[in-house]
């Protein structure tokens, strides 16, 4: 029998769609419940608008100190409704939804690549502060479920400040190989030991804490 063949997962956030264009409706019913001006307040509308965001080739630059909300306007030309991001500071970034749905580049595959690498050193500082019994956030103090709980870098660097200096002492992101992706679309470095230099930079750099969901709702992601 033949086997059947394998169709790409595509993604937003943790969110799962059958094809690309149901992916694309989704965004599209988001923008389609509100009237133009109008404020993201449906707490899953406003968490696909943030995941999206972050799918953006210039995601770093777009959500700059952190999205405090997302208002509906009016498309360049007019005849469509797009997300614009309301910064922490109050600035207004608008941004393409489509752009944020394209193949991702190759410096997005590799931040995502970088990310993959440094899961565990995530991973065993969430599983120390749950053995201390210290599940609280950083910032206010509050007790955390387990469920609530987001490793943040809130306390010092970004990640993609961090990620840019190891990419720069290896010589950009066009001297970097990945290897192939897996459905999800998670690689990893080939050379191990620039992975090891990677892992060493971060676990001398990340200053990381806990925030509660919504607290880090309003930090940068990336």
């Amino acid at each position: 029998m033949a086997e059947e063949p394998k169709v790409p997962e595509v993604w937003i956030g943790s969110r799962r769609y059958a094809t690309k264009k149901a992916r694309q409706q989704a965004v599209q019913a988001v923008l389609g419940r509100y009237s133009l001006g109008q404020v993201v307040d449906q707490e899953d509308d406003d968490l696909l608008l943030r995941d999206l965001l972050d799918m953006h080739p210039d995601a770093a630059d777009k959500v700059g100190p952190g999205v405090d909300h997302f208002r509906i306007i009016p498309t360049p030309r007019g005849h469509h409704k797009g997300p614009e991001a309301v910064l922490v500071d109050g600035a207004k970034v608008a941004f393409s939804y489509m752009k944020c749905l394209d193949a991702p580049t190759h410096r997005q595959r590799m931040l995502a690549a970088m990310r993959t690498e440094i899961q565990p050193q995530v991973n065993t500082y969430y599983e120390s502060r749950k053995a201390s019994h210290t599940l609280v956030s950083d910032e206010s103090g509050q007790p955390l479920a387990p469920a609530d709980v987001h490793v943040s870098y809130f306390r010092g660097p970004r990640f993609h400040d961090i990620a840019m200096e190891l990419v720069q002492a290896a010589g950009g992101f066009d001297s970097i190989e990945l290897t192939a992706e897996t459905a999800r679309g998670l690689a990893l470095f080939t050379d191990r030991t620039l992975a090891e230099r990677w892992h060493a930079h971060h676990q001398e750099h990340a200053v990381l804490g806990l925030l509660s969901a919504k607290e880090n709702l309003r930090r940068p992601h990336v």
